[in-house]
C-alpha cells in the first residue's frame, strides 16, 4: 500500500476545450508560446483554431509543424532550429505522441542544452524547463500525462526514453472533438497502445495503489468504447471514453512503468517499421499468458472488472488475453507478427535487443532473450 505520489499537470477535459489554450497560457505568465505540431493537424484545421485561440488571448507564437512519426534527435533539432533566435516563454504540443514527444526533447534542449542523448534516463535535467501545454489528438500515447520524452536514434531507430519531473505538462488539454478527425487506421493504432498501458501497467514490479486505480479506471473506460468505437466512429461518447482512459493509462505510466510487450515492441519497430500499436498488439495477449503464472490474481481482477468472469477463476489470464486480441481484431489490426510483415528469421536478432530494452525491467515475471524469442515464436502465426 505504500506509495508516493504526485499528479503535477492540471487536466482541462470535455468538449471544445481546445478554445481555452489561449487563456491558459496566459494564466500561466507566456507571451511567446512555440507551438509544436503536425501537417495533418494544419490540414484538419486544428493547428489554426490553437493559433486563433493564441491570438484571441493576445499571445504571439513561433510554429514548427513538421513533426514526423516516432520523432528523432533530427526531429528535436530542427524544431529548435526553426525558433531563429526568437524569445520563447512557454511549448505547447498539439498532436498524437510524436509532436508532445517532440515538444518535451525540445524543451530539455532549449532550457537545459546539449543533446537528447545527454538525458536518456530519469532527472538528468539540472535546470528549470519552460512550462508546457500537452493537447493530444489521438486517444493512446498518454504522453500529455507523462514526464517522459520518447526521441529515437536516427540510425538505429531505438527509442530514448529521457524523463524528468520538470519535463511534465501544466497543463492537458483533452478535446474529444480533436480525435474525431484520425483517420481509421490511425484511431485503431492509437486505441490499441491505450488499452496495452492499462494492461501493462496494472501487473508490472513498481505497480502502486494509485497507479492501479488508473490503470483500472483507463480499462474500464477503454473496454468499454472499443466495440462502440470501432463501429460508429463518429460516436463522441466512445470517443470521450476513449480519450480519457487513454489518459488515465498514461498516468498510470508515469507512476508504474510498463512490461514485456513494451519491451518486444521496440525491436519490430526498428527493424520492420512496425506500427508501435500494431507491435504491442500482437505482442500482448502471450505476455498475459506469459505473466499470469506469477500474478494470477491481478488479470483476474481486471477480468471481474469488465465482466469477464469472477476474480478467482483459474482462466482469467487466458480470457483477458483472449478478449484484448478480440479487441484488437475488431479495429481490423493484423494480430499475429507474419500478417505483420515480420520475418521469422529476425526473431533471433531482436529477443536479445528486447532483453536490453528498459521497460523490461518492470515485467512481474522475469524476462531474458530466451524466454522472449519464445513470445515472439508464439505471436509469429
Amino acid at each position: 500500500m505504500a506509495f508516493d505520489f504526485s499528479f503535477p499537470t492540471r487536466v482541462v477535459f470535455g468538449s471544445g476545450s481546445l478554445n481555452q489554450l489561449g487563456g491558459l497560457v496566459r494564466d500561466y505568465q507566456g507571451s511567446h508560446v512555440f507551438l509544436i505540431t503536425d501537417q495533418g493537424l494544419a490540414a484538419a484545421g486544428h493547428e489554426q483554431r490553437a493559433l486563433e485561440s493564441l491570438k484571441e488571448a493576445g499571445i504571439s507564437w513561433t510554429l514548427f509543424d513538421g513533426v514526423t512519426p516516432n520523432p528523432t534527435t533530427e526531429d528535436v533539432q530542427r524544431a529548435i532550429e526553426s525558433i531563429n533566435g526568437q524569445t520563447i516563454d512557454f511549448i505547447v504540443g498539439l498532436g498524437g505522441g510524436s509532436s508532445m514527444d517532440c515538444a518535451k526533447g525540445v524543451n530539455f534542449l532549449l532550457t537545459n542544452g546539449g543533446r537528447m542523448e545527454d538525458y536518456w534516463g530519469v532527472g538528468k535535467a539540472t535546470r528549470p524547463m519552460l512550462p508546457f501545454i500537452a493537447i493530444p489528438t489521438t486517444a493512446g500515447t498518454g504522453s500529455e500525462a507523462q514526464s517522459f520524452a520518447l526521441i529515437a536514434n536516427p540510425e538505429t531507430h531505438m527509442k530514448m526514453a529521457c524523463g524528468d519531473k520538470k519535463a511534465a505538462a501544466r497543463v492537458a488539454i483533452l478535446d474529444p472533438d480533436l480525435t474525431l478527425t484520425m483517420p481509421k487506421k490511425v484511431a485503431a493504432v492509437t486505441a490499441v497502445d491505450a488499452l496495452s498501458h492499462a494492461v501493462e501497467t496494472y501487473v508490472t514490479k513498481k505497480r502502486t495503489f494509485v497507479s492501479r486505480m488508473f490503470s483500472l479506471e483507463g480499462w474500464k473506460l477503454l473496454t468499454q468504447a472499443f466495440p462502440v468505437m470501432f463501429k460508429n466512429s463518429a460516436d463522441l461518447q466512445a470517443r470521450e471514453q476513449m480519450l480519457l482512459g487513454a489518459h488515465w493509462a498514461g498516468a498510470a505510466i508515469e507512476q508504474s512503468m510498463l512490461g514485456a510487450a513494451h519491451a518486444l515492441a521496440n525491436p519490430l519497430t526498428a527493424h520492420f517499421n512496425t506500427i508501435h500499436g500494431i507491435a504491442v498488439g500482437v505482442m500482448l495477449p502471450h505476455v498475459i499468458r506469459f505473466n499470469a503464472e506469477v500474478v494470477p490474481q491481478l488479470y483476474g481482477e481486471l477480468a471481474e472488472a469488465i465482466g469477464l468472469c469472477a476474480e478467482d477463476d483459474p482462466e482469467a489470464g487466458e480470457r483477458v488475453a483472449e478478449y484484448v486480441r478480440h479487441l484488437v481484431e475488431l479495429t481490423g489490426l493484423p494480430v499475429t507478427l507474419k500478417d505483420a510483415g515480420v520475418e521469422r528469421s529476425k526473431i533471433a536478432v531482436m529477443a536479445p535487443e528486447a532483453a536490453k530494452q528498459w521497460t523490461g525491467t518492470f515485467n512481474p515475471r522475469p524476462v531474458d532473450a530466451e524466454n522472449l524469442q519464445e513470445l515472439y515464436e508464439c505471436a509469429w502465426n
